[in-house]
């Protein structure tokens, strides 16, 4: 009896004892009247046995036969060993003729004791992340590669929503998530609101650290160094959280799906498909976006904080350089002579900290003083880390064609092979140095009578 059918027995017997009425059961079982009665003529006749439904224990009309049952289970022990459950099921239903459905087979091949081919991993549990109260205390940037234009090739957009408020408040066209455009996505947020409280945004090499390698500076101070870009978020006082799965930032990821129906329509509707037409309508589309879909924040007290003045001159990308002997540093084409310092002093062989400004400025620093400022190369200057100059020079159809490669020294592959390169100037000298001869007279003595050529020095 199924735990449905247990309290059918009490009422019943109340209902024969005239302690309650026929609608009184009926109503307590959640059945109808007729049914009621059914069960009272039934527990008359068998007792508690014919109150228990009377199909309990009958076969499946929809069962599997057992002779199908025997086939399938003959055909998933030997010619469909190596297929998974719904590979065998199509292999039975095409070949074999034998109709069953997956859970069918996936029940026999676990009776059978047979693993599955791959391991099902249950769903993980997700939270809710609650919206944070303030506009500016947590702001989502992400990129998406999608055909805006219409053009059949695809273009890569960023983005950046308030998570308090949901509004959107910059977006920018770039041919790839670089540095360039993370770093114009930053300053466009900064010149239109202010700097944010955190960032929040995915595991991309251009923020976080993505590799295994770490320097002896890096072992020593237990930390790997932040890139190009986390060094300016560490300058302005900017947090960052790196998203583990697209779930953790859903809110930009369900942006991506309005702006490719909507934002896509509006620049067909307008003809717009150049980047630079498309660029300047993106203004305008925000606001109409934002008038739409924005809510209050729960706090009416932003977190904005306002951007230094010399946000321009943060914003680059970093590297450093050791200053040449007639006070010149170079980087990549560009040779910049350093003026000299105080009272004649020359900074030959100093090592100097170079910033790369988003407008191509290139300033100098050295211990927090600037020591010149270069001009930008070009009006159409584009900011690329110093890596991928260096790695993209090698790469390029003239080293590959038999031209001079640049020089590269990599770095050693581990923390213990850095530890080994520096010891090697430190290891002992050869053998016949004299420095490895003792000064004990008695030692020099076995050192000459062990050494066939008397190869001992003394002094």
């Amino acid at each position: 009896m199924s735990r449905k059918e247990a309290p059918r027995a009490g009422l019943v017997k109340a209902a024969l004892a005239g302690r309650i009425t026929n609608a009184q059961g009926a109503q307590a079982l959640g059945m109808s009247l007729r049914q009621f009665r059914r069960l009272k003529a039934r527990y008359r006749g068998a007792g508690v046995r014919g109150l228990v439904h009377r199909l309990r224990g009958r076969p499946s009309p929809r069962g599997v036969d057992s002779a199908r049952r025997e086939r399938v289970l003959e055909l998933v022990q030997t010619t469909y060993r190596d297929l998974n459950d719904c590979h065998a099921t199509e292999k039975l239903r095409e070949v074999e003729g034998l109709g069953v459905s997956r859970s069918t087979v996936r029940r026999l091949r676990r009776g059978l004791g047979l693993a599955p081919k791959r391991r099902r991993r249950p769903p993980q549990h997700r939270a809710r992340r609650p919206r944070r109260a303030a506009r500016g205390a947590l702001v989502l940037i992400d990129g998406s590669a999608f055909d805006w234009l219409g053009t059949g090739t695809p273009l890569l957009l960023l983005g950046a929503i308030d998570d308090a408020t949901g509004m959107v408040l910059a977006l920018h066209f770039r041919p790839a998530e670089d540095l360039h455009g993370s770093l114009t996505l930053l300053r466009r947020l900064a010149e239109r609101d202010g700097l944010p409280v955190s960032l929040y945004g995915d595991r991309l090499g251009v923020f976080v650290r993505t590799d295994a390698h770490w320097s002896l500076e890096e072992e020593l101070q237990g930390a790997q160094h932040p890139t190009h870009f986390g060094q300016v978020l560490r300058e302005l006082g900017i947090g960052y959280i790196a998203a583990h799965s697209p779930q953790a930032k859903g809110r930009i990821e369900r942006l991506w799906a309005t702006l490719q129906d909507r934002l896509v329509a509006e620049l067909r509707l307008r003809h717009i498909h150049t980047v630079e037409a498309a660029e300047a309508y993106l203004p305008t589309y925000l606001v109409d976006h934002n008038r739409r879909f924005a809510h209050p924040p729960a706090t009416a007290a932003p977190a904005w904080r306002r951007p230094p003045r010399d946000l321009a001159d943060r914003l680059s990308c970093r590297s450093s350089r050791r200053v040449a002997g007639d006070n010149t540093v170079r980087l990549g084409p560009r040779l910049v002579q350093l003026p000299c310092g105080p009272h004649g002093r020359s900074y030959a062989g100093c090592r100097v900290a170079l910033h790369e400004c988003l407008d191509g400025r290139l300033l100098i620093h050295y211990q927090g003083r600037r020591l010149a400022t270069d001009p930008a190369p070009a009006a159409d200057f584009i900011l690329v880390p110093r890596r991928a100059a260096r790695l993209r020079a090698s790469r390029s159809p003239a080293a590959e064609g038999g031209g001079e490669r640049p020089r590269r020294h990599p770095g050693p592959s581990s923390p213990l092979a850095a530890l080994d390169a520096l010891a090697q100037p430190l290891r002992g000298p050869a053998r016949p140095h004299p420095w490895r001869v003792t000064f004990s007279r008695r030692q020099r003595a076995r050192q000459h009578e062990s050494t066939p050529t008397g190869g001992g020095h003394s002094h």
